[in-house]
C-alpha cells in the first residue's frame, strides 16, 4: 500500500501540532470514560434504547459520547437536594 503524500509522521509535526493531537485525544478519552461511567450507573429506564449500543457507540465513534449526552438519556424527574 502507498502512502499518501500529505499524510505525515509524528516526527514531521511542529511540536503545537503534537499538543493539539494529544489534547484532543485526552479530550475525547476523558468524554468516554464518563458517558462509560453514566452508562454502567444509569438505570436501564433511563437510558434511550440498548445501553449496549450506546457503549458500542461510544466505542467507535468519536462523536458518540456527545451523541449519547443529547440523544441517549431521558431526563430524570427528580430533583437533587442542594446542600449548604
Amino acid at each position: 500500500m502507498a502512502r499518501r503524500p500529505n499524510k505525515k509522521k509524528w516526527e514531521d509535526l511542529s511540536p503545537r501540532r503534537r499538543a493539539t493531537v494529544i489534547a484532543v485525544g485526552a479530550a475525547q478519552l476523558a468524554l468516554k470514560v464518563v458517558a462509560w461511567r453514566d452508562l454502567a450507573k444509569r438505570p436501564r429506564e433511563q437510558v434511550k434504547g440498548p445501553k449496549a449500543a450506546w457503549f458500542v457507540a461510544t466505542l467507535v465513534n468519536p462523536g458518540g459520547p456527545i451523541l449519547y449526552y443529547v440523544f441517549g438519556r431521558r431526563r430524570t424527574t427528580t430533583i437533587a437536594p442542594t446542600h449548604r
